[in-house]
């Protein structure tokens, strides 16, 4: 799993190279926020899966400034930042709307998602409370469940590479080979 994670993530060059994170350059050199195991990949993840759910258009920003403040992995936590984009973002944020105005006791209204300027400066004014409380929890469910799926998935793998060790050894003590 590790290795196909290095292989498709993005490397400290080229995150220092691109424009939207070139701010953060100066706390790149931290070797925690490169490092791959179970704790920063699961804590990257949960980060970029929080950050998704925030109703503005600064979800790679935050996912890479938390992840560098709580010094986990910074690759994973901006790419899992992008779990929200033009696609998703019109059904994750009706929902998002919907549960909150339903916790806030409100009437529902039928509110049209899109990202623009102008939505953001009318139709979010209007709507941010129940908006925001359902991001709250949504970003805070799926946050909690990609840790914990992330920290399932990595020790199942690396049990999994264990037992295979110990089953080769075992096949090659038998051929009577000395390992």
């Amino acid at each position: 799993m590790k290795n196909t994670l290095k292989r498709y993530l993005p490397n400290k060059e080229k995150l220092q190279k691109q424009g939207s994170l070139s701010f953060l350059a100066n706390f790149l050199h931290d070797p925690n926020i490169w490092h791959l195991n179970r704790r920063s990949a699961a804590g990257g993840a949960a980060i970029g899966m929080f950050c998704a759910f925030i109703p503005l258009p600064v979800h790679t920003i935050s996912s890479a400034i938390f992840a560098i403040l709580l010094r986990v992995n910074l690759s994973i936590a901006v790419v899992f930042s992008f779990f929200t984009n033009p696609v998703t973002i019109p059904p994750l944020f009706f929902y998002a709307h919907k549960t909150g105005t339903w916790l806030l006791g409100e009437q529902h209204s039928q509110v049209e998602f899109h990202v623009s300027w102008d939505w953001f400066s009318t139709t979010f004014l209007e709507i941010w409370e129940p908006l925001l409380l359902g991001c709250l929890i949504f970003g805070s469910l799926a946050s909690l469940t990609t840790y914990i799926l992330i920290r399932i998935i990595w020790r199942y793998t690396a049990i999994n590479r264990w037992l295979s060790r110990q089953k080769l050894k075992k096949e090659l003590k038998k051929l009577d080979l000395n390992v």
